[in-house]
């Protein structure tokens, strides 16, 4: 089907995008198939150009009807800027607490209205409609002063007790060490339960849900209910005990973490655990979090209760249970009463040591304590994407378009949020995933967070680079974010890099949601004219800053480029590896050279060569205290000179992603034990010493506002 004017602006009214923008500044048009791929997974029939006229005249007359849009979202002390209905219509609100409030057309006493969710009622002639009405803070607060920390992906850091991977009870350990070093929080990778069986991708960032952890990060024996084991099941968890010592010593020697495996081990001993009756106080605990957590839990019980039976790929369940509301469920709720309230008991025990990790940061005098990781999306056949089918959509999966860094796309095979169902609900789905990634935490990283503006849908059978943006309703989106993390206390930090459209970073500023900034990517001229590394005061304030990421290079393999014969290996690289080595030394050079130049490279010492981490790596980490940054985050195997990257994208059976532990610069593995003995931490952290002094209230972002593309709006707008 060609592009037509009609296709082009049914499209346009479904947030289609028919072209984007290249992070190079390069226009890219969408082809007229990923147009109607994407119409069609939106719902939308589009088979012939007969249907498409139709579909055009219907949403026009749906748009011109209606009173209200599906959902109201404003900022605290911000009126609407544009009417919310047509002339001659009756509004008023019925608040949280109750009460009933008549406003204008215009909407201005809506500014006045505490934070939360309501309803917005709309009158005209016999025609009546509610929807909801959200009003999130006017600013999330920031950090009062400067503050470092560690990024940790919490199942490397193994200690002499861990059951084949790192748990929860190391969180504990690490966050009070942590914080005796000075360090204010700890970013973790996603601690999101995964989907059972084998795993054929490790990645956190592809759970079965985010609204509850996995219990495979569960350390067993801190369980109170362990020491009461019967005397027959005493002598089985030993067994298990043991087990999970040869698991762990098989990944102190070399080998890789097997989380099936741990998985295995631990869901065995949780069984064990689970005949032992709970006393009364207990009993009560675990109900108030039952209660609280209402039917998403069970929800996310009953799925695993169904994937023990069925197995874990719900669409090739029986039909009558492909469906919450299925006509199988009521019968199987009651036969598999018993497991689903195992999985249940299983989600309130990870929420309890995630409560015992925090307190133990915070004791330990941490100003923020865990950071948690909420992942882009969840795996087509888990939980979340089972229970929140029709939130989701289907044919489809969200990636990232060609850029600089992968030339050919990404498709992370995740299904996205459908914005038209999710804003029909009032983006409770959306503020039911947050709420459970906050808990415990004293701030946030969103994973992609320009999602929450538009997303990259890709069409099943395409190729990555022939996907196109779906625009959302970031006001709602963002307002939901931040009402979530206003309710917790909680700082936001965005992961806001590779493809970011004009407005993007400075409404998130606005808001207080603190952006990313990675050494590698920070250029005079940007991504397109890289003239040569951004001065420490052109860096942005309002953001956490970090030397790498899980998905580059660490520090020690870019300094000295084994980065690039690790690509090499692999068939990695687009050009000759003789190039790709010239470039990387070119890199290396022009920061060495601007780490000289403001002063960060401490003098050759001869007695220190050799040690980890070395003159350069540490003058980087000085080099990041010299900028404006209000958080500064430390790859933690950066400091005992570990050159392995924990993720290699592009990679799948060709790496093991995911799956390596903590280790020196030899590649043997260092425990948790050995790691708060070792210099490279303290070295580091006597770097940020004195980062606290240094206040952030009031402090101008020195970088200049990113200028829009000519011909469009200043704000935030797809074609």
């Amino acid at each position: 089907m060609p592009a037509t004017r009609e296709l082009i602006e049914l499209a346009r009214l479904h947030g289609v995008a028919t072209y984007f923008t290249t992070d190079l500044g390069r226009r890219r048009e969408t082809s007229p198939e990923t147009l109607c791929a994407v119409l069609t997974a939106l719902g939308v029939d589009v088979a012939t150009p007969g249907r498409v006229r139709t579909a055009l005249a219907e949403r026009r007359q749906a748009l011109a009807e209606r009173l209200l849009p599906p959902c109201v979202a404003l900022r605290s002390g911000r009126p609407p800027a544009e009417p919310l209905s047509p002339p001659r219509t009756k509004l008023w609100v019925e608040t949280k607490d109750g009460r009933s409030h008549r406003i204008d057309s215009v909407g201005k006493e809506l500014a006045d209205l505490p934070v939360g969710r309501h309803t917005l009622h709309a009158a005209r002639g016999a025609r009546t409609e509610a929807v909801p009405l959200l009003i999130a803070p006017e600013r999330l607060a920031r950090p009062a002063h400067r503050r470092w920390g560690f990024l940790v992906q919490l199942y490397s850091v193994l200690s002499r007790r861990s059951w084949g991977m790192g748990d929860l009870g190391d969180l504990a350990d690490l966050a009070d060490w942590a914080g005796g070093l000075g360090a204010d929080f700890l970013q973790l990778n996603p601690l999101h339960a995964y989907v059972p069986g084998p795993l054929p991708d490790p990645s956190p960032y592809r759970p079965s849900t985010r609204r509850q952890p996995d219990p495979i990060n569960l350390r067993i024996e801190a369980i109170p209910e362990y020491a009461a084991l019967q005397p027959e099941d005493r002598e089985s968890a030993a067994h298990l005990v043991s087990c999970a010592g040869r698991l762990r010593d098989s990944v102190l020697v070399g080998g890789l973490i097997d989380r099936a495996a741990v998985r295995d081990l631990k869901l065995q001993a949780l069984e064990l655990v689970h005949r032992v009756p709970l006393n009364p106080g207990r009993r009560m605990d675990y109900q108030r979090y039952a209660d609280a957590e209402g039917p998403g839990l069970t929800d996310f019980a009953l799925w695993c209760a169904l994937a023990e039976v069925h197995g874990p790929r719900w669409r090739s369940w029986p039909a009558d249970l492909r469906s919450p509301d299925g006509a199988g469920i009521a019968a199987a709720q009651i036969e598999l009463e018993d497991r689903i309230e195992f999985h249940r008991r299983l989600a309130w025990l990870v929420d309890e040591q995630l409560d015992a990790a925090q307190r133990a940061a915070t004791r330990g005098g941490m100003a923020i304590g865990l950071m948690n990781d909420l992942a882009v999306g969840v795996d087509p056949e888990g939980a979340d994407a089972w229970a929140l089918q029709r939130y989701l959509a289907e044919g489809v999966t969200v990636g990232c378009p060609p850029d600089d860094f992968n030339p050919h796309g990404q498709d992370w095979g995740l299904p996205p949020w459908r914005p038209d169902t999710l804003a029909a609900a009032g983006y409770a789905p959306l503020e039911d995933v947050l709420r459970g990634t906050l808990r415990h935490s004293g701030a946030l990283r969103v994973d992609h967070i320009m999602g929450l503006f538009r997303l990259w849908w890709v069409p099943a059978g395409f190729p990555s680079s022939e996907g196109t943006y779906v625009r959302y309703d970031h006001e709602a989106m963002l307002g939901v974010l931040a009402q979530a993390a206003h309710q917790a206390g909680s700082l936001v930090i965005g992961e806001d890099l590779g493809t970011v459209e004009p407005g993007v970073r400075e409404e998130l500023a606005d808001r207080g949601i603190l952006g990313t900034s990675v050494l590698r990517f920070e250029y005079l001229g940007g991504s397109e004219q890289r003239s040569g590394p951004l001065p420490p005061e052109q860096w942005r304030s309002r953001c956490l800053a970090t030397l790498t990421t899980h998905d580059l290079p660490n520090t020690a393999a870019w300094l000295d480029g084994s980065h690039v014969r690790l690509h090499e290996r692999l068939g990695l690289l687009a050009e000759p590896v003789e190039e790709a080595a010239a470039a990387a030394a070119a890199e290396r050079s022009a920061w060495m050279a601007e780490l000289d130049r403001v002063g960060a490279l401490a003098p050759q010492n001869p007695s220190e060569c050799g040690t980890v981490p070395g003159r350069e790596a540490l003058g980087l980490h000085r080099f990041l205290a010299l900028t404006p940054a209000e958080l500064l985050g430390v790859w933690l195997p950066d400091t005992i000179g570990d050159r392995r990257p924990h993720n290699l994208p592009g990679t799948t059976d060709e790496y093991p992603n995911w799956q390596l532990p903590v280790a020196d610069p030899a590649g043997c593995p260092v425990t948790l034990e050995d790691l708060v003995d070792h210099p490279g931490p303290r070295a580091v952290a006597e770097v940020y010493r004195d980062l606290s002094a240094s206040r952030t209230d009031g402090e101008p972002d020195p970088r200049p506002p990113v200028q829009a593309q000519p011909g469009a709006s200043p704000g935030i707008r797809d074609a």
